[in-house]
């Protein structure tokens, strides 16, 4: 079926997902240009790493002149002490869609934290407060059995869950395991939401595309080359920095970032012996990115309203570009 055939008219907004270095912020540039003089765009960051203040290298944030070039919103919202929750996204995010669109713009959500795309999309239910205690045995556990074997356990219990978290995924793994002994109830039963009324976007029409790699290898090499120009812009001075301010540790969300977490242990490293174990840093990096990106789009093949485009196609922004204005009704 053409995909013009599916598609709702005049959708509210529209929405780019896709795994980390897949192409996202440049299609998002390219149709903002393509609309120029037509209908102007704003753009809302859905990404959990984006709304730290101070974290620019290792989150790919876009550059001044992007954020210059597009209103972006949801960038350099929180302080990395701070945490951002899955609930103040999809608050934030409706309230933005609201008074981007009275403004007479077009909402473009570009981004890759899925659990925040399908909050949107789904509404959200309370999950249970932490509890301390539940926590403290946790720990305790971990460190006499190891994260991996609180990961083994978190599989037999919610096993759709430990699909997409590392073995050593200890904050999110934690996270889990308190969910199931204080509610009795799998964390992904939360994220298996039950739509409802004015807690989703599914009354807004909006129209959700997806970038995501025929092959494998392509993403792995776009992965290895951001990390690696990452390196060279400074990343591991911006860490350093981080770590100087004295508040910070590697438990808090802001920490346990993709790359942020390796080079905070690459710096630990470096106190310890006095040399900075780069080509280590480099590995680990870039394996954990690659393990990102394969969650991502686990996380993307469960939604099936996406539609998805090959984003290692020779045209993949031009593809991008011109099924974002049929769907808006201005192709041509």
């Amino acid at each position: 079926m053409p995909l013009s055939a599916s598609l709702p008219p005049s959708p509210a907004c529209l929405a780019l997902a896709g795994p980390t270095a897949s192409g996202k912020t440049a299609g998002a540039l390219a149709l903002a240009q393509a609309l120029s003089g037509r209908l102007p765009v704003e753009i809302v960051s859905v990404d959990s790493a984006l709304v730290y203040r101070g974290m620019d290298i290792g989150t790919a944030k876009p550059t001044a002149d992007e954020l210059a070039a597009v209103p972006h919103h949801l960038i350099d919202l929180r302080d990395p002490l701070q945490a951002y929750s899955a609930a103040e996204f999809v608050a934030d995010a409706q309230r933005l869609v609201g008074e981007i669109r009275a403004r007479g713009a077009l909402p473009l959500l570009v981004g890759g934290t899925m659990l925040y795309f399908k909050a949107l999309w789904d509404g959200i239910d309370d999950m249970p407060p932490a509890d301390a205690a539940v926590r403290a045995r946790l720990e305790a556990r971990a460190a006499a059995e190891g994260w991996p074997a609180l990961h083994a356990e978190l599989a037999r219990v919610d096993p759709a869950t430990a699909a997409r978290l590392a073995p050593a995924d200890s904050q999110r793994i934690q996270r889990a395991l308190e969910v199931w002994h204080v509610s009795g109830q799998p964390l992904s039963s939360f994220h298996t939401i039950k739509k409802r009324a004015n807690n989703s976007m599914e009354s807004a029409a909006s129209v959700l595309f997806s970038l995501e790699p025929s092959d494998r290898a392509w993403l792995h090499g776009r992965i290895a080359q951001r990390f690696d120009a990452m390196l060279e812009a400074g990343f591991v001075d911006e860490v350093r920095r981080l770590r100087a301010r004295g508040d910070l540790h590697p438990d808090l969300p802001s920490m346990r970032c993709v790359g942020y977490r390796q080079a905070w242990e690459a710096l630990d490293e470096e106190a310890r012996t006095g040399t900075l174990p780069l080509d280590d840093l480099r590995e680990r990096g870039i394996a954990a990115t690659r393990q990102l990106a394969k969650r991502q789009i686990t996380w993307l093949r469960s939604m099936p309203q996406r539609r998805a485009i090959a984003c290692d196609a020779p045209d993949a922004t031009g593809r991008w570009v011109a099924l974002a204005l049929q769907a808006l009704g201005m192709a041509g």
